[in-house]
């Protein structure tokens, strides 16, 4: 096989990467000297795992925002935008508001650098997507030049060392990636970090807190040994190196998930014995015979996630409060270790609400700040997941019609909604309130006050991940029907078909009653809006729109004058908008005076210019057109070519005003002809 690359000159690509600036960085080696001139000129590349973590975050920037009176910063690293908003999180601004503060708090050294952060909450609500934005963070932030992060290692070139090093060994790269200022012997580190500091600008001040590990602590005093306690020379052995983090290399960023208590073993956690090793140094104390390659090692300086962390056995925990608090692990056989490290654990509600009935418990209670992590209660914010899983670049053979997305969205939010305590408002008027609609009669005071009030909202109801689920049942179904469009109603109904199988609903015949009745509200507020849609698309005939209006517009100056009009029209028009009889005069002469005030402005009437007209000739003009909508329920390819077309115009109007196609603008127009044949059927009862 030839080894021509051909026309891709792959070798050419290969050659330029490594040639490159960015490779050169990422692959930066120097001595411990000139690790020292760096930290000078840039301190911050010594920063803790914290305060980078803190720093990632807000270096992408944020808004600020009110919602209902309370100042909100929406920070945009979680909109994920270097992957395409793949994970991104939405709704959750006030509770990611939280997190960001309290790793403000922890890189600042106030104490929560001390603590296990806990995202609490019910399934699917994001707290994996949080823990994995985070993970995919630090490790980006680890490749630029502002988050860049450095370890040592040893080496020995000349084999001189082999009794420390070990036979044939010769580099010993540091087993916890440690920050290279650990080297530095205690009673150096205030006059270093002076020198380090002096002239400082920002707030932030260098500090070398902690020890090396047990292999990097057991070379550097047996080189000190070796050379009569002369650092510099010790130090001749030491390269430090550009450190990339990365949780496939399991490198700075750990995962640990709970697994069958009988397989369970702490060494996953502190790492365990070589024995392999322990033959070539005669002692399995010899911490060079050790492997520091548990999930505490291999996270430091940078994150570890528990999974589940609550479902974690006991031993585990007690592991866990001497790593938050302490900033320790304790490997067997070596003393504690110290590690730098976020850690962070998510728990849905019942492992939490074991944790706090457990007296035995109260340990890790105190060590844990928590952060409610609820399902959005946001109608719009809840659209935004939908929306970014189920477009139409990503569907095969079928479109989504307009507002199937907003429908599954606004019956999900309404599960999660308590009923509120005032008997005039309605869960959907609750929810509309929330997404900031203005109700009549209903303050941003009231709002804060229906929130006050729901101590659950968030933390029951349905999972994003059940509507995800049903939609694309429905995807399936409506490609395999060859129907081309998914509807509202298909959504609806799938969504409804699901109840009678859903874990939360095993033995709660109530909520799942309640849920179905939740879903006769959401088609209620879909015909609704397809209602207006189709009266806009079969009154917007701007021609017989403005000889409407300028028939009514005639007949307002003749009543004025007191002349003859015709009344039956003018009263069928006004009507529309709840004139009343008794106020008909006075309506019509505000109209007439309306029109005068634009004619002395030099403008010309228009009545699109006065919403409630508008409204009326609108809604007069459907009326009058209505049987448009009827015949659609019974066309066929003998009705003549008229009727064919107006029904053709108003799909046509649909399609372009509203975002239908064709299928889903035949589909609407059925069903509204169902609704207003069944309104027919009720008026003749």
């Amino acid at each position: 096989m030839s080894n021509d690359w051909g026309h891709l000159n792959f070798q050419t690509i290969l050659r330029d990467w490594q040639n490159s600036k960015e490779y050169r960085d990422l692959n930066w080696v120097g001595s411990f000297n000139d690790y020292i001139q760096m930290v000078k000129r840039n301190p911050k590349i010594s920063r803790n795992a914290f305060q980078r973590m803190y720093d990632l975050i807000v270096e992408k920037g944020y808004e600020e925002y009110v919602d209902v009176k309370k100042h909100v910063l929406h920070y945009k690293f979680f909109d994920d935008e270097d992957n395409g908003g793949r994970d991104a999180v939405f709704g959750l601004d006030i509770p990611l508001m939280k997190l960001v503060n309290i790793l403000k708090a922890a890189a600042q050294g106030y104490g929560a650098e001390k603590r296990v952060i806990l995202l609490h909450g019910p399934v699917g609500s994001a707290k994996s997507t949080v823990c994995r934005m985070l993970k995919k963070g630090v490790e980006a932030y680890s490749k630029t030049d502002q988050g860049a992060v450095y370890t040592f290692e040893w080496f020995d070139e000349a084999g001189e060392h082999e009794d420390i090093f070990g036979k044939g060994v010769r580099i010993f790269p540091s087993p916890m990636h440690e920050e290279p200022l650990l080297l530095v012997p205690e009673e150096m580190r205030p006059k270093l970090c002076d020198e380090f500091n002096r002239g400082m600008k920002d707030d932030f001040r260098v500090q070398i807190q902690g020890e090396l590990c047990p292999p990097s602590r057991y070379i550097l005093k047996r080189l000190l040994e070796k050379y009569n306690g002369n650092l510099e020379r010790v130090f001749n052995h030491v390269r430090v190196k550009r450190l990339i983090l990365s949780e496939a290399d399991r490198v700075g960023i750990g995962t640990f998930q709970p697994k069958d208590e009988k397989n369970q073993d702490s060494t996953e956690l502190t790492g365990d014995l070589n024995y392999r090793k322990i033959a070539e140094y005669g002692s399995d104390s010899d911490p060079r015979a050790f492997n520091f390659d548990g999930e505490f090692n291999i996270a430091n300086r940078g994150v570890i996630e528990f999974v589940e962390v609550l479902k974690l056995d006991v031993a585990f925990l007690y592991d866990l409060l001497g790593a938050s608090q302490e900033h320790r692990v304790k490997p067997k056989k070596f003393a504690q270790t110290h590690i730098d490290e976020v850690i962070i654990g998510h728990t849905n509600e019942p492992e939490f609400r074991r944790l706090q009935d457990n007296e035995f418990m109260e340990a890790l209670r105190d060590r844990t700040v928590r952060i409610d992590i609820p399902y959005i209660t946001k109608w719009n914010e809840e659209i935004k997941i939908y929306k970014k899983d189920f477009n139409s670049k990503r569907l095969k053979g079928v479109s989504i019609a307009p507002h199937t997305i907003e429908m599954a969205a606004m019956w999900a939010v309404l599960t999660r909604l308590e009923k509120p305590k005032k008997a005039n408002l309605t869960r959907v008027q609750k929810l509309k309130l929330y997404d900031g609609k203005t109700i009549p009669n209903f303050t941003e005071d009231n709002v804060k006050e229906l929130r006050k009030e729901a101590k659950r909202e968030g933390l029951d109801g349905i999972s994003p991940r059940y509507i995800q689920d049903k939609i694309s049942n429905a995807i399936v179904m409506a490609q395999q029907l060859n129907r081309g469009s998914v509807t509202p109603l298909l959504v609806l109904n799938e969504l409804e078909s699901g109840l009678k199988n859903h874990p939360l609903m095993a033995n709660n015949e109530e909520i799942r009653n309640d849920y179905r009745e939740l879903i006769g509200v959401v088609k209620q507020e879909y015909e609704e809006i397809i209602k207006a849609e189709v009266q806009h698309a079969v009154s917007n005939d701007e021609g017989a729109l403005d000889r409407l209006c300028s028939n009514y517009i005639d007949n307002v100056k003749a009543y004025t004058q007191g002349k003859e009009v015709d009344e039956r029209l003018m009263r069928s028009i006004e009507d529309k908008i709840d004139i009343p009889e008794s106020r008909k005069d006075d309506f019509r002469h505000e109209i007439r005076n309306y029109i005068e005030s634009h004619g002395l402005e030099g403008k010309k009437f228009d009545y699109k210019t006065n919403e409630r007209l508008h409204r009326a000739f609108e809604r007069k003009l459907f009326e009058d057109e209505r049987d448009t909508i009827k015949l659609t329920a019974h066309i066929s390819s003998d009705d003549n070519k008229e009727t064919r077309e107006k029904v053709d115009l108003v799909k046509a109007r649909l399609i372009k005003e509203f975002g239908y196609d064709e299928i889903s603008a035949g589909d609407v127009l059925q069903h509204v002809a169902g609704i207003f044949a069944r309104g027919d059927v009720k008026e003749k009862k």
